[in-house]
């Protein structure tokens, strides 16, 4: 197992100063680059344990606190186990913060997380891979088609509202795209019911990209967190394995 070290980062943006985390092999030697998008809970042990986990395996990876304009992480009070069922305080008080990240200002952050990847001497030249998580697996869509010449792989877990009617829809970014997609969707997941997956993999296939999309049986929104109680400890090993062969198919 490779040694990593973890750091935290300011990123500037057009409306301000990210807060982030960076990890990457000890050694510093350029590896290639992951930008890791976040759950709606936002940057915490468990992610930068994640994002750990990622730099042990090679790559120099970076979580970007997405509510930045809130201020810096963690934007609002979380407990050690996470249990929405039982605090429905926390999506009262993320509703809000999360409606203000409009595809537009995620976007335009994307572009300045990429930049400050393409400078940042533990990341080697050359695209970057994304991957996200709940809501991060619709801005790994959209950052992939978006940048296309940035993003070689993309990823998704638990995503929700991936292929809805919207005009802005993520989906719709397909035919933009260039990178390997892969998505794990939740099958008990009732932002992403099974009209969304057939649309998102349709707009997939008519565009020519190359992606897998499976569905995890079983398996509910959140089940790669395991400070939540929609944790699932099968299907988050499951996502580890198709998300390192997708990295490493791709660097």
């Amino acid at each position: 197992m490779t040694a990593v070290q973890g750091t935290q980062a300011d990123i500037p943006t057009e409306d301000g100063t990210a807060d982030a985390y960076l990890t990457h092999p000890v050694d510093g030697a350029p590896r290639p680059a992951v930008l890791f998008y976040m759950d709606a809970f936002g940057p915490r042990p468990r992610l930068r344990a994640m994002a750990d986990r990622l730099a042990e395996a090679g790559y120099t990876v970076l979580v970007p606190n997405l509510f930045y304009r809130r201020g810096r992480a963690p934007v609002v009070e979380l407990p050690e186990f996470i249990d929405p069922g039982a605090r429905p305080e926390i999506f009262q008080q993320l509703g809000p913060v999360m409606r203000e990240l409009t595809p537009e200002r995620a976007m335009r952050d994307a572009g300045a997380y990429l930049r400050w990847l393409a400078e940042c001497p533990a990341a080697a030249d050359g695209p970057v891979a994304v991957t996200g998580y709940c809501m991060g697996a619709a801005l790994s869509l959209r950052t992939a088609g978006t940048h296309p010449d940035r993003v070689a792989a993309a990823a998704g877990f638990h995503g929700g509202r991936l292929a809805t009617d919207a005009p802005d829809s993520p989906h719709r970014v397909a035919g933009r795209i260039t990178a390997e997609v892969y998505f794990g969707h939740a099958d008990r997941d009732h932002s992403l019911p099974g009209e969304q997956i057939e649309r998102l993999e349709r707009a997939l296939t008519d565009a020519g990209v190359r992606h897998r999309c499976e569905v995890y049986t079983g398996a509910g929104h959140g089940y790669t967190q395991s400070d939540t109680a929609s944790y699932d400890k099968e299907a988050d090993e499951r996502h580890w394995a198709a998300l390192l062969d997708l990295l490493g198919r791709t660097f």
